[in-house]
């Protein structure tokens, strides 16, 4: 299995984690309250992040239509300023950006 395909397979797994951990609220103040399912989420966050990080470059350019820098970037707001966080721009990311993130990876790895 290549690199590239092992990291894609540990970023699908952090975000089913992520759907796993959230999937009980309703909306991301009750979640953010949960602080031992928001950090855990928050982890997951940062997984994705790494694995991101350890892709390459080519194979990111291959496949642009992921937004491998913002989620990258994202991952860098979450370790540096985990007292800062939004959350209800987190919850908002996993109600509407996770799924579809999710999908395009399984695409990807269904088609190369």
């Amino acid at each position: 299995m290549s690199k590239n395909r092992l990291n894609l397979l540990t970023i699908i797994e952090a975000i089913e984690k992520i759907e796993e951990y959230s999937n009980i609220f309703k909306n991301g103040e009750s979640f953010h309250h949960d602080s031992k399912s928001f950090d855990v989420t928050m982890m997951q966050f940062i997984v994705i992040g790494e694995m991101i990080d350890k892709i390459d470059e080519i194979f990111k350019r291959k496949h642009s239509q992921i937004a491998w820098g913002k989620i990258k970037n994202f991952r860098n707001i979450i370790a540096h300023n985990c007292f800062g966080i939004d959350a209800d721009e987190i919850w908002d990311i996993i109600e509407n950006k996770i799924k579809p993130l999710k999908k395009d990876l399984l695409k990807i790895i269904e088609n190369d």
